[in-house]
């Protein structure tokens, strides 16, 4: 049952995504290019993605109306809505290559930071302590991929770029 949990996160993830914009989701599977322990990294963040989705069909939801089912409730409803504004705004770049308007003048990486906050509502909506240990390291390794991301980016925009990361957070 955990697993139907998922079908929101692919429909916005993906096929939003493609309605909105027919080159998006190449352009938001292109990982930067990865040296020495990042690649290690990469793998590893490749890896903890298939868990995550994998994982969700071993579990099951467990509806209680406690406190624990309402904050992982919200937290699933966040990150859907955090993801779907993420995609909303990255299905239009800026002119200048990389998007600095709507969320993510909030945040450098919103589809991450949706992502944690959606698995993390999926972690408490299924009290599973197995999927909360894989969500980490999806997001310790996601942090050495975004390391890589940002490092291509300095590269490909420059000056624009470095104001930016000097103006919005990476996660907050």
């Amino acid at each position: 049952m955990a697993i139907l949990l998922l079908i929101p996160f692919f429909i916005v993830r993906f096929w939003l995504l493609g309605w909105l914009d027919k080159t998006g989701i190449e352009r938001a599977a292109h990982f930067a290019p990865m040296y020495g322990g990042e690649r290690i990294a990469f793998w590893a963040y490749q890896i903890s993605t298939m868990a995550l989705v994998f994982w969700m069909f071993r579990l099951k939801m467990i509806i209680e109306l406690d406190s624990l089912f309402g904050v992982g409730a919200v937290l699933y409803a966040t990150g859907l809505a955090m993801l779907a504004k993420s995609v909303i705004d990255f299905a239009a770049p800026a002119v200048n290559g990389f998007r600095k308007s709507g969320i993510y003048c909030f945040t450098r990486n919103p589809m991450y930071v949706s992502y944690f906050v959606f698995f993390l509502g999926c972690v408490l909506l299924t009290r599973s302590f197995s999927l909360f240990l894989i969500l980490l390291c999806f997001q310790v390794s996601g942090h050495w991929v975004i390391l890589a991301e940002e490092r291509w980016c300095l590269e490909q925009f420059g000056e624009p770029y470095s104001q930016y990361l000097c103006e919005t957070g990476r996660y907050l």
